[in-house]
C-alpha cells in the first residue's frame, strides 16, 4: 500500500500518503453536501461551508483568515452535492496550526446571527454572478432536468428564495444529522513520521464526540429524455445533451471514463473536438464529462456556439455518439484510447492536492484505495465489446435529455 490509516475511537480517520517534500497539502473531507438537504432547504450545506469561516468559540473571522496565511498557506474549501471539503496546501512545519484550525471551525463554529445575514448576501450575489455566466447555469439546470424530483437536482448554491429562509436551526439539524465522524477523513501527503502524526491527530481530534447520525440518500430514477430551449439574455446559443450514468461502484465505470476521455475528454484531440471545433470550426468550446456519484452518476455534452451554427453542432455531437452506439473500436484505436487516458491520470498525480482529496473522497466511499497501477489495470482490462455496451445503455437518444439556452429575440 502507497497509503497509511488510523481510526480515531470517534470514527475519524487519518489518512497519509508520504510525498518527499517541503509542502504539504491536506484535507478535512466530509460525507455531507447538497443531496442531504431537507425540501426548501436548497443551498444549506453551502452556507454552513461559508460560515464555517466567520467565528468559533476562540476566534473571529479574522483570527480564523489569518491563520494560515499569516504563514504563507493557501486555505480554501468547496461544497458538492456529496461532500464538504476544507483543504489547505502550506509549509510542512505549519501542519498543527492547520489541524488545529481545522478542527476550531468544524466543530466550535457559533454561527452568530450577524454573520448569517452577511454570508446569506455573498451567496446571493454568487448567484446572481453565476446565472451570468451561461456555461456554468446550464449544467446546473441540464441537472435539475435528469435529477427532477430528486435532492440531486438542486443548485448546490440554493436559490435566493431558499437561502434567504435559512436559519442558525437548520445549520444545528443539518449538521447533527449528517456530519457523522465515522464519515470524516482527515488526510495529508507530506513528509512526516507516521506515528507523530498520528499523535497529532489525537490531540486535535481524538477528544471530538462521535456522531453516528445515519445517512438516508434515495437513489434517483433514471427517467426518458427531454428536449427543453430556454430563452435568455445572451449572445450565443449554449446546449447540454446527456442523462443519468453509472454510478462509481458500477463495474462499468472505468469503460464510462475511457469512453468519455475518447469522446470529448482533456486535449485536442477527442473525437468531439476533432469533429465540431478543428473540422468544421463551429464551436469553441465542446466537452463531454462524466461525473460518477455514490448511487448514480451525470454523463454530458457541452458545447457553446452561434446561433446559425447550433443545428449543425448539436446533429454533429449525436453523430458522434452513434458512431460509438454502432461501431466496435478496432484494436489500435482502443490502445490507442488506453494509452492516452493512462498518460493522463498519471499527469493528473502531480496535482498533489486533488490526490489526497481524490483518495479521501475513495476512502469514504469504499473503504479502500486504488492504487495507481490498479486504475491502470482496470483501464487495460476495458474490451471493444464492453465499451459499445456502455454506449448503447448510456447514449440511447431515449433516455438522453437535450437543454438548450438560446439568446432572446
Amino acid at each position: 500500500m502507497d497509503y497509511q490509516l488510523y481510526t480515531l475511537s470517534n470514527g475519524i480517520r487519518l489518512l497519509y500518503k508520504h510525498a518527499a517534500s517541503t509542502i504539504t497539502h491536506t484535507c478535512f473531507l466530509i460525507n455531507a453536501g447538497a443531496r442531504d438537504e431537507l425540501p426548501q432547504k436548497d443551498g444549506l450545506a453551502h452556507f454552513i461551508e461559508h460560515l464555517l469561516f466567520k467565528q468559533t468559540e476562540r476566534r473571529n473571522t479574522n483570527q480564523i483568515l489569518n491563520r494560515l496565511e499569516l504563514v504563507g498557506a493557501d486555505l480554501n474549501a468547496y461544497t458538492t452535492k456529496e461532500y464538504t471539503c476544507i483543504h489547505a496546501s502550506l509549509l510542512k512545519q505549519h501542519l498543527e496550526r492547520t489541524l488545529d484550525l481545522f478542527e476550531d471551525i468544524v466543530f466550535h463554529s457559533t454561527f452568530p446571527e450577524e454573520e448569517l445575514d452577511k454570508e446569506r448576501s455573498v451567496i446571493l450575489d454568487e448567484i446572481a454572478s453565476y446565472q451570468d455566466q451561461p456555461e456554468e447555469a446550464i449544467q446546473d439546470d441540464f441537472e435539475g432536468i435528469i435529477f427532477e424530483g430528486h435532492a440531486l437536482g438542486n443548485n448546490i448554491l440554493g436559490t435566493e428564495q431558499s437561502v434567504n429562509q435559512l436559519s442558525r436551526e437548520d445549520i444545528r439539524e443539518f449538521m447533527a444529522a449528517n456530519y457523522n465522524t465515522h464519515q470524516m477523513v482527515f488526510a495529508v501527503i507530506g513528509d512526516y513520521d507516521f506515528n507523530k502524526l498520528i499523535k497529532l491527530t489525537e490531540k486535535y481530534l481524538g477528544n471530538v464526540p462521535a456522531n453516528t447520525a445515519a445517512k438516508n440518500r434515495q437513489q434517483p430514477n433514471r427517467l426518458a429524455g427531454e428536449y427543453t430551449v430556454i430563452e435568455k439574455p445572451i449572445s450565443q446559443v449554449h446546449c447540454v445533451l446527456g442523462g443519468l450514468a453509472y454510478p462509481s461502484s458500477h463495474k462499468y465505470k472505468s469503460g464510462l471514463l475511457l469512453l468519455n476521455n475518447l469522446l470529448g475528454g482533456m486535449g485536442m484531440s477527442s473525437r468531439l473536438n476533432l469533429e465540431i471545433r478543428e473540422k468544421h470550426g463551429i464551436a469553441y468550446t465542446i466537452e463531454s464529462g462524466y461525473t460518477p456519484l455514490t448511487d448514480t452518476g451525470i454523463f454530458s455534452v457541452y458545447f457553446g456556439t452561434d446561433a446559425e451554427k447550433a443545428d449543425k453542432a448539436l446533429r454533429l455531437a449525436n453523430k458522434e455518439l452513434k458512431k460509438l452506439r454502432d461501431n466496435k473500436l478496432g484494436t489500435l484505436q482502443l490502445q490507442q484510447a488506453k494509452q492516452k487516458f493512462i498518460g493522463q491520470i498519471a499527469l493528473a498525480e502531480e496535482n498533489r492536492l486533488s490526490l489526497i482529496i481524490s483518495m479521501a473522497k475513495s476512502l469514504v466511499d469504499f473503504n479502500t484505495i486504488d492504487s495507481l497501477q490498479d486504475v491502470f489495470d482496470k483501464i487495460n482490462a476495458v474490451t471493444a465489446e464492453e465499451l459499445l455496451e456502455i454506449s448503447n445503455d448510456i447514449f440511447d437518444p431515449a433516455r438522453m435529455a437535450t437543454l438548450i439556452f438560446e439568446p432572446k429575440e
